[in-house]
């Protein structure tokens, strides 16, 4: 098998990216909630909410559709014409990224609370380098190498976490020397956000380094092209628009339901409950910036199959490879519920040691952890959803997505908003709404899946034998966490032992009852090595 066409390898590698982002992520959020408190991360999350929406409409999902376009230009072997979408997307990124960017600083005022004003306007210039940076990764990914974009994620969220930290600490101690106590936690969150800005620029320079250096490649490539039809700037353009927009739609009304929760959230809790300003956006602060972030590690494991399987879903099926397309569908989902189920299973049964370990402030970790308990099955279908949104757009249907997630939407909206005034469960609330709305994304797009491709999942194979082996890992971790936490009474040292320990009860357990195949073990990573070892310990 050709690893540069092995997506499962491919998406590991940008999966493993993720997941170290995800942690850099975890670990710089310790010291910046600890100076700016959870107000702080309270205006920052909101004002955060509001740029990622602008972001999804601008630039957000461009790597995806780039990467649909050039794909499938690619498995015609027409690269000139490849090229010409990339330079179109340039362009197209550059024009709508400097509207998003203007558009977010001036009407800041209008978008969020006023204490969250500067916070928003330092993240306005982010938007234009981003829609840059993503065309530049949709390029690369199109090539069936994720290698450059995790490079440049990690790289992008090293220097964000630095800038974050230091750029939040100075503007503090500014404010402190002004005289100006009360905008504290306001000039700690527009320094946290000049990181998130800083981060993309560093990650464009290393994606522009990487273009540079296989310039050549790409011209020797271009000029050797033989096909005569080549494609006008102007058709390229229409298809990009007829490909970008409903892929911008679609990621823009998957992503936004945190936003709108966020507004209903607000709406109801100053306008009919009477709460504070400052007890809002606190306990919000805990919401978006310890349980959401939390469960975005495993959640990326499915974003990098999403974006893996495109360019392989897209390239089959141009050329009515439909056997190959089901194939690559069956894959990405099994691995993806393979390392997703587990990921939420262990988040459930050591929630508690978990968000003490990250998230030490004692006012707000039995309500982060609390949230974590009970946010295994959103995990699951955001996960399972991401994937399937993909593998519709692979295969063209780029509507699908948009109207399930918009039906999604508005139906979360009946469980979301009557539990949110009726009752005084706050943000259990908003974990209720968003399981809902995950979970009528997953069987919408279940149901699209098979009508368009005729794939039928193994139900057993994909969900039924890893939750099994999920759940005796479960009980082994939860067993030894605490066993080993009364003998030394270390919570970092109970998880660093009960952790890889779950890891192989789970390997072993999913061998033991059938989970996986010595076949399907060969298209892992390192798949090879997994099988000595299973065969040498007397697994297979």
């Amino acid at each position: 098998m050709n690893k540069k066409r092995n997506f499962i390898v491919q998406a590991s590698i940008l999966g493993i990216a993720g997941i170290i982002v995800r942690i850099i992520g975890l670990l710089y959020r310790v010291p910046l909630t600890q100076i700016i408190g959870n107000e702080g991360m309270g205006y920052y999350g909101q004002a955060f909410n509001i740029y990622t929406i602008i972001l999804l409409i601008s630039s957000y999902s461009i790597p995806l559709a780039i990467s649909k376009v050039i794909s499938a230009k690619l498995a015609l072997k027409e690269y000139r014409n490849s090229h010409r979408a990339f330079l179109c997307a340039l362009v197209y990124v550059s024009i709508v990224g400097a509207i998003a960017s203007l558009f977010l600083f001036f009407c800041a005022p209008f978008l969020v609370d006023a204490p969250a004003v500067n916070v928003l306007r330092v993240f306005a210039p982010t938007v234009f380098f981003y829609g840059i940076l993503g065309v530049l990764r949709g390029y690369f990914q199109a090539h069936g190498s994720m290698i450059q974009t995790s490079i440049s994620q990690i790289i992008e969220q090293l220097l964000n976490a630095v800038v974050s930290i230091g750029a939040a600490y100075l503007f503090i101690r500014m404010c402190i020397n002004a005289g100006n106590n009360a905008q504290v936690p306001t000039y700690g969150a527009a320094g946290s956000a000049l990181g998130t800005g800083a981060g993309v620029v560093i990650g464009l320079a290393f994606m522009l380094l990487v273009y540079w250096l296989n310039h050549a490649f790409l011209v020797k490539r271009i000029n050797r092209d033989t096909h005569e039809e080549v494609n006008s700037y102007k058709n390229i353009f229409k298809t990009l628009l007829y490909m970008v927009t409903p892929v911008i739609f679609s990621t823009f009304v998957y992503n936004c339901c945190a936003t709108v929760d966020m507004k209903f959230y607000y709406t109801i809790a100053y306008h009919v409950k009477g709460l504070t300003t400052e007890f809002v956006n606190g306990q919000y602060g805990i919401y978006s910036n310890q349980f959401l972030v939390l469960t975005t590690i495993p959640i990326a494991l499915a974003s990098s199959f999403s974006s893996a399987i495109i360019p392989e879903v897209s390239s089959s099926y141009v050329t009515d490879n439909l056997e190959k397309t089901k194939s690559s569908i069956d894959s990405a989902i099994r691995f993806t519920m393979f390392l997703c189920i587990p990921s939420a299973v262990g988040m459930t049964v050591l929630s508690y040691p978990i968000v003490a370990l990250l998230f030490p402030q004692q006012d707000s970790v039995a309500l982060a952890s609390s949230l974590l308990k009970f946010g295994g099955p959103s995990i699951l279908f955001y996960s399972l959803s991401t994937v399937s949104n993909s593998i519709l757009q692979g295969i063209g249907k780029v509507n699908i997505p948009v109207r399930n997630a918009l039906i999604a939407l508005v139906g979360h909206l009946f469980v979301l908003i009557p539990v949110l005034y009726f009752t005084d469960l706050d943000l259990y609330a908003l974990l209720i709404g968003t399981t809902s709305y995950s979970l009528l994304m997953c069987i919408l797009n279940a149901i699209s899946v098979t009508k368009y491709t005729g794939f039928k999942q193994d139900i057993k194979n994909s969900f039924v034998f890893p939750g099994i082996a999920a759940i005796i890992m479960g009980a082994v971790v939860y067993i030894v966490y605490y066993a080993i936490y009364i003998v030394v009474s270390i919570n970092a040292v109970a998880l660093l032992i009960s952790i890889p320990l779950g890891a192989v009860v789970y390997f072993v357990a999913l061998i033991k009852i059938g989970g996986v195949t010595e076949t399907e073990l060969k298209k892992f990573p390192k798949g090879t090595l997994l099988i000595r070892v299973a065969k040498k310990i007397h697994l297979l």
